[in-house]
């Protein structure tokens, strides 16, 4: 294979005997460039295995341009023997060889008159062994044949752009490489530029004031605004009817040059249910409440003796408002966790939350760690307008829930340090209460606690929040009094039971449910009434007392009362 810098190198009556022996057609009237690239186009579709042409055998001398050929003269003696003769680079000795070249070969001439013409004076002389030289082989001190692929531009990491303005002598060259050395060029698999709808994932829905647009906000970061929020456009919500709170799954594109967050392309779900199920919904203020119907079974292990004893005195089902009113250190946390696994176990269709406000942090770990449910937690560390906010998100969620036939159980803790939170965001109103509470920061929790309720037709919300009470604090005690009588289940925690470590710390003869007939049958209603009549000269020692001992026998609440009669 030739090179275009040998090529060019060369006469251009060696390149039409090349071209002859190539079979070029019309080369007479071509110029020399492109006679030259004729050649290389010839070369480029030739096999590998065809032996290349040689001009006379003057080819041979390309690959080495500052190389001189010398010739035996045979000696006056009639015995044949090598000479070296010296051949020099100047115009001098070139005249004294012409004078020989009768008797040197027509190669030989016509190579010396190319090499000496072409080459600049002051080289050095070369003084070569040419009785037993091989015109066929390669020189020795020729240039390696990739030097070139080396410093060659490699248009695989060329864009199309550039590729396309490169000249036609680079992609002649390259084709004529590939063809003559057998080599392929590798293909790669094309890089994915496009990552619209590869991810989806899912975000609570919180719709801005301002511009009708809204943000798919993490559970990961309790539903407030953080890095991983997704933007759903005015036209989306106005689509399908979404509300702040809504449950929204769908495929989500990275943001764009310019952008900040990640854009909801289509919407799969909504509240787990698909679009058009939830279109004609009807809103949570207008649905109808009820008593709660439906019991949410609490008893698990024979010796949990919290659950079965609210199974029995103070039932919960699914709807209920229910309050725990708690002195300090009386095992309110671990009868919330208690109650939480409880459900989760029993109860695996109902959707439970837990929120923590104004707790301590590694409250919350433990909650977290120990509860198959979600949590959602604003530390006593944070301001208070994060508490409101947090707040706010969850029970619009469990609201949209409930709109889609869902039930949700949310376990609050507390709601005393939420209207305290309240109490300090709401502007206020010149009226102030005893103990520092505002008129109106009692609005905005008790609509929380009164969301509680069970729907007609399917849906329910239960909420079961503690209020602390004797803390010292007269606020506390105004929040307790204005909560007293709206809920419709209480379980009054005793801080003498908790003093002597008899847990659970629940005053039996204090707790209650109202309209418990619904919640479970009449066999077991009336032996329960049984029992309280027994136990209402008790204090709420004694009757504790009284209950486990009789539990620690019976591994069910069933067996508890059938073993009354003996």
């Amino acid at each position: 294979m030739y090179k275009i810098e040998k090529l060019e190198m060369m006469l251009i009556s060696e390149l039409r005997v090349l071209a002859k022996e190539y079979a070029i057609p019309e080369i007479n009237d071509l110029p020399k460039q492109e006679l030259i690239y004729k050649i290389l186009n010839k070369q480029a579709v030739l096999p590998q295995n065809v032996k290349k042409p040689a001009i006379n055998h003057t080819m041979q001398d390309d690959n080495k341009p500052e190389r001189k050929v010398r010739k035996d003269i045979a000696p006056p003696t009639d015995t044949p023997r090598p000479k070296r003769i010296r051949i020099a680079k100047d115009e001098n000795e070139m005249t004294a060889s012409e004078t020989n070249s009768a008797t040197e070969p027509a190669y030989i001439q016509e190579t010396t008159k190319t090499r000496t013409m072409d080459k600049p004076k002051a080289t050095e002389e070369v003084v070569a062994e040419v009785n037993s030289y091989d015109f066929d082989e390669e020189p020795i001190v020729d240039f390696p044949s990739d030097i070139e692929e080396d410093f060659s531009v490699d248009t695989s990491f060329i864009t199309p752009d550039e590729h396309s303005g490169l000249p036609q002598e680079t992609e002649t060259r390259q084709e004529s490489r590939q063809a003559g050395n057998g080599f392929k060029k590798p293909i790669y698999n094309q890089a994915i530029r496009e990552f619209d709808g590869i991810i989806e994932n899912e975000g609570v829905l919180e719709i801005m004031q301002d511009g009708g647009y809204g943000f798919l906000r993490s559970a990961d970061y309790n539903y407030l605004a953080s890095p991983d929020d997704i933007y759903v456009s005015p036209s989306q919500i106005k689509l399908f009817g979404l509300k702040t709170g809504d449950t929204v799954r769908g495929a989500i594109r990275p943001p764009k040059e310019g952008e900040k967050y990640f854009a909801l392309l289509r919407v799969e779900s909504v509240n787990g249910k698909t679009t058009e199920e939830i279109r004609d919904r009807i809103p949570f203020e207008y649905l109808t409440p009820l008593f709660p119907e439906e019991k949410l079974k609490l008893s698990t292990r024979p010796d949990q003796f919290s659950t079965r004893i609210l199974d029995l005195f103070a039932p919960i089902g699914k709807g209920q408002r229910g309050m725990i009113v708690a002195q300090p250190k009386t095992g309110k946390t671990v009868l919330l966790k208690e109650i939480a696994n409880a459900i989760s176990k029993n109860h695996p269709e109902v959707y439970l939350l837990i929120l923590l406000i104004d707790e301590r942090p590694e409250e919350v770990t433990d909650m977290q760690r120990s509860v198959r449910a979600e949590v959602i937690a604003s530390t006593f560390d944070e301001q208070a307008e994060r508490h409101v906010k947090v707040a706010s998100i969850v029970l619009e969620k469990a609201k949209r829930m409930v709109e889609c036939g869902h039930d949700v159980v949310i376990l609050l803790d507390s709601i005393t340090r939420l209207a305290r939170a309240y109490n300090t965001v709401i502007p206020s109103s010149g009226k102030i209460l005893s103990g520092g509470v505002d008129a109106n920061a009692l609005h905005k929790p008790k609509r929380f606690f009164g969301a509680a309720r069970n729907v007609e037709n399917g849906g329910s919300l239960t909420i079961i929040a503690t209020a602390l009470i004797d803390t010292g604090s007269k606020m506390d005690e105004v929040i307790f009094e204005e909560f007293k009588g709206t809920g419709n289940m209480e379980l009054q925690l005793d801080r003498k039971l908790s003093n002597r470590r008899m847990y659970p710390a629940i005053d039996i003869t204090a707790s209650g449910t109202r309209r418990e007939d619904l919640l479970m049958d009449k066999e077991t209603l009336q032996r329960v009434w049984i029992l309280r009549k027994h136990m209402s000269d008790m204090n709420s020692v004694e009757a504790m007392e009284f209950l486990q001992q009789q539990m620690k026998g019976t591994k069910t609440n069933e067996e508890f009362l059938v073993s009354m009669n003996r």
